[in-house]
């Protein structure tokens, strides 16, 4: 007996301790179980209320006092906190933190964003009033949708403001993003100066208007039959035998219904034209940018066509002055070699040129001046015409300054 007492009791214990080593992944699958449920539940929510908002501005102009945009604002609140990191002080300790301090860092690339407008706001001091005045802000200038969009694709800023887990670090964001997008067909009217800016208190959301039972007409006993069934059970009219008759509706209910039918189809005929005046709108800007492109595309071919032109021109130039320098410097070289032949002639020849050049002279001066003289006389300044004369020397062509000068027909008289 007393060996299975202990038996028994070790049996006790190691369930016990078996029971505590899985405590631990129970508790995680339970944590992230939670947390699934709980994003899920607001995301519903919002769908609910967007589509409460949208039924119900058909019928009035939704402002502050409006219980089914309190309702959405809460809900928006809500999955905007979600999971929201908080700010680390100097001394360790972790503070509170608002989503608008999330959306004014996200929402800054925003075109023609109101972050500044709303941060100079006088009478809007808190963190989380800012973020209500924004939510507000946004809603009607119709752009809540495209805040949104853009904080939620900046994912390493949003990494940087809330844990893992978060409504706006999963899969979910862009169902959300594509939730408010219906919200820009309704105008809003809100004023900026009233209580439910006050950021005192957080934000409470009303379930009830969304967990209203409607009984369906293929039900065949009414609610007050259920009832009566249901506190007596147990006694015999609780029987198949007693059921009442099947539920039939009237003619109000029937009017219900087709009002109801009605208001569905006036909001789709809505949205309808909503869709499709942005889809124009998009239609119109994408047709703006092809064009654009087109215009930059043949700049572009022009620019190149130009630029080579140029490189064509600027290449001839340079073979023209490549041609000159090399004309210039065989007229150079050339130069050189006359000045170099110049100076390699015979001393006796060059006293012989200034003696002959001397007896050209005095016969020019005896005679008339006539056109082959001063040709002649004019081409014996150069070398060339000094060779050529030399030749006709040598021809005997021309007769001897020696001669000349002893004939009696050239002394003076």
């Amino acid at each position: 007996m007393a060996s299975r007492g202990l038996g028994s009791l070790g049996g006790l214990g190691a369930g016990l301790g078996g029971g505590r080593g899985g405590g631990g992944s129970g508790r995680k699958s339970l944590s992230a179980r939670n947390a699934a449920v709980e994003r899920r539940n607001l995301l519903t929510v919002c769908r609910f209320s967007v589509k409460t908002l949208i039924d119900r501005s058909c019928f009035e102009t939704i402002d502050d006092s409006s219980p089914e945009f309190n309702n959405f604002a809460a809900i928006l609140e809500q999955i905007l906190s979600h999971r929201l990191k908080g700010q680390v002080t100097w001394f360790g300790y972790e503070s509170p933190r608002s989503f608008w301090d999330y959306i004014r860092v996200a929402c800054r690339k925003v075109s023609q964003n109101c972050i500044c407008s709303i941060e100079n706001m006088e009478n809007v001091s808190s963190s989380r009033a800012k973020g209500r005045a924004w939510i507000r802000v946004a809603l009607m200038e119709k752009h809540l949708s495209e805040y949104i969009s853009t904080a939620l694709r900046d994912f390493k800023t949003t990494r940087r403001f809330y844990d893992d887990g978060a409504i706006v670090l999963g899969e979910e964001a862009n169902m959300l993003a594509g939730m408010l997008l219906g919200l820009n067909a309704i105008d809003f009217s809100f004023c900026l100066k009233g209580e439910g800016l006050d950021g005192s208190f957080p934000a409470v959301i009303d379930y009830t208007p969304y967990l209203k039972f409607t009984q369906s007409s293929d039900s065949i006993s009414s609610d007050e039959e259920e009832l009566r069934t249901l506190g007596s059970s147990g006694s015999e009219s609780s029987t198949p035998e007693n059921v009442g008759p099947p539920f039939i509706m009237d003619d109000n209910s029937w009017f219900n219904k087709c009002k109801r039918v009605k208001q569905k189809y006036q909001l789709t005929l809505e949205q309808k034209g909503y869709l499709e005046e942005l889809l124009r709108l998009r239609e119109n800007q994408l047709s703006e940018s092809v064009s654009q492109n087109k215009i930059l595309l043949q700049r572009i071919e022009d620019s190149d066509l130009a630029h080579k032109l140029e490189k064509e021109q600027l290449e001839y130039i340079i073979v023209e002055l490549q041609d000159q320098l090399k004309s210039y410097q065989s007229l150079d070289q050339l130069s050189a070699e006359v000045s170099l032949s110049q100076t390699s002639l015979d001393p006796s020849q060059s006293q012989e040129g200034d003696g002959k050049q001397d007896t050209l002279n005095s016969i020019s001066e005896g005679k008339e001046d006539t056109p082959s003289l001063l040709g002649l006389c004019g081409s014996l300044t150069s070398v060339a015409s000094y060779k050529s004369l030399t030749s006709l020397k040598s021809n005997d062509c021309l007769p001897s300054p020696t001669t000349e000068m002893t004939s009696p027909r050239l002394t003076p008289s």
